[in-house]
């Protein structure tokens, strides 16, 4: 088929010049989308000759393995370097000390209970448990 290889170096141009994963499944769907250029080129293969159709059909799904595989790879480079990047980002020094353990209070009931005792106390009465 004419143009596979202009073809092929078009899309692995721009999927080793993506710098995003947005811009890597636009090049996804006009390559290998419902209406990309090579699903409309499988299509054109229902017209052609036998012959040609096999020859044709496969250098077609060739050239889709490559541009599939180009995407994988170019996905996994930009997640490593995104890992990458968060891990510089929340970088943690695992041999300072913890945060101090904040001390609790008395409960609300048991401060009354101190209160009245105490109030009783200054009354002249004694607490017997």
């Amino acid at each position: 088929m004419d143009g596979l290889d202009a073809l092929k170096g078009r899309y692995l141009e721009g999927i080793s010049g993506a710098g995003d994963e947005a811009s890597l499944e636009e090049i996804r769907l006009a390559a290998l989308g419902k209406k990309g250029e090579i699903s409309l080129k499988m299509r054109e293969l229902g017209q052609m000759a036998p012959e040609v159709r096999q020859a044709a059909g496969a250098a077609l799904n060739r050239l889709k393995d490559e541009i599939d595989a180009a995407l994988r790879a170019k996905k996994a480079a930009l997640a490593d370097a995104a890992l990458d990047e968060r891990l510089k980002a929340e970088w943690l020094d695992v041999t300072l000390p913890g945060r101090p353990r904040r001390q609790g209070t008395i409960h609300p009931v048991s401060q009354v209970t101190e209160e009245v005792t105490a109030i009783f106390a200054d009354m002249g009465f004694a607490v017997a448990e």
